[in-house]
């Protein structure tokens, strides 16, 4: 077995937690039952990773058997990368039948006529999932198994989840690769980021069901209160508020928990509404700016503004479309009023 490849396994097993490195090696099926029992997963990990070294010695490992580890590996804690996400198109609505050996094929030789230092591994999941391994080189240097970039593509979808390497210039010739292996003809990133996979794939493929905005908000009423009822009118109309922004913001996101949304972008293009004897905007151009939101829970910060009282409830469809619009690119078009493009998030 080669140096590299015994040094890469060892790496591999001592980032698994210790409770979990007996179930991954079973899951990973390249060392038998009995040679596994022949472990003592009870000392430190780094005598448990030099054991695992050992048995796949005599097994005679391979880069490939160690890039199979590192998939299930990253499968399990997917959490640990930044997953972006892009939707393919194609001409036309027909659909094709999905031959999965035929996409290996076909993104195996357009990845390798630019490159031919890379190498690229697959994994097939029970929810039609197809994990894609990519470890990059250079035209003068091996492959980097460190820096390696993961695409999960599931077939017979336009939903590409990409957690890139370093290298951003290896990017174009992935995007190449998915296109060319899954017959579309182009691909565009949705500006839309997570360390929750699960979380992406509950948005764009519509398992997340959130709520749309029906409540318009009605404007106070003014009302002559007697001096001695004053404390309790307040005290009732506090009360009052509360229960309605309650209300309001479970008609809009639902009542059960928010995908774990980290990063989300869309283009707005508005129009200025001003008086004409002020001469502001002579020409009929619209403005345009760039809309960038980020936070831990993105979507459960949202949810939080009006309860904390940092925003008037109902928020604005702006905000609350942000799992709807990412079916669309976050591309928005208002053309009736002005967005001032300022946002609060906890």
């Amino acid at each position: 077995m080669d140096e590299t490849v015994a040094e890469y396994i060892r790496r591999t097993v001592l980032k698994i937690p210790r409770d979990e490195i007996k179930p991954m090696l079973q899951k990973w099926g390249f060392l038998s039952e009995a040679q596994l029992q022949t472990i003592n997963f009870h000392q430190i990990k780094d005598n448990i990773s030099q054991d695992v070294v050992q048995l796949c010695e005599e097994n005679s490992a391979d880069i490939k058997q160690a890039a199979v580890l590192d998939i299930i590996y990253n499968h399990i804690y997917s959490n640990k990368r930044v997953w972006s996400v892009y939707q393919m198109k194609k001409t036309g609505n027909e659909t094709e039948l999905f031959d999965l050996t035929d996409f290996k094929k076909k993104f195996k030789r357009q990845l390798r006529s630019a490159l031919k230092n890379v190498t690229v591994n697959f994994r097939e999941y029970e929810d039609n999932a197809i994990w894609i391994r990519i470890a990059w080189g250079t035209p003068y240097t091996k492959p980097n198994q460190y820096k390696a970039s993961y695409v999960v593509y599931h077939s017979q979808t336009p939903y590409v989840f990409i957690s890139a390497s370093v290298l951003r210039s290896n990017l174009p010739l992935l995007c190449q690769a998915l296109v060319g292996a899954s017959n579309y003809q182009d691909i565009h990133e949705m500006e839309l980021r997570s360390h929750s996979l699960n979380s992406l794939k509950d948005i764009v493929f519509k398992r997340y069901s959130q709520n749309f905005q029906t409540y318009h908000p009605r404007p106070l009423q003014e009302r002559n209160v007697a001096p001695e009822n004053a404390d309790l009118r307040i005290i009732h109309e506090n009360r009052n508020e509360k229960e309605r922004i309650q209300r309001v913001t479970l008609e809009v996101f639902g009542d059960g928990p928010q995908p774990k949304l980290e990063f989300a972008q869309y283009k707005l293009e508005t129009m200025f509404k001003s008086d004409p004897k002020m001469g502001v905007l002579d020409n009929k151009e619209p403005f345009r700016c760039l809309v960038k939101f980020s936070s831990p829970h993105l979507l459960e910060s949202l949810k939080s503004l009006a309860p904390a009282g940092m925003a008037d409830a109902p928020l604005s469809p702006l905000l609350t479309c942000i799992p709807q619009k990412a079916r669309n690119y976050f591309k928005i078009k208002e053309k009736k009023g002005f967005f001032p493009g300022s946002f609060v998030s906890p």
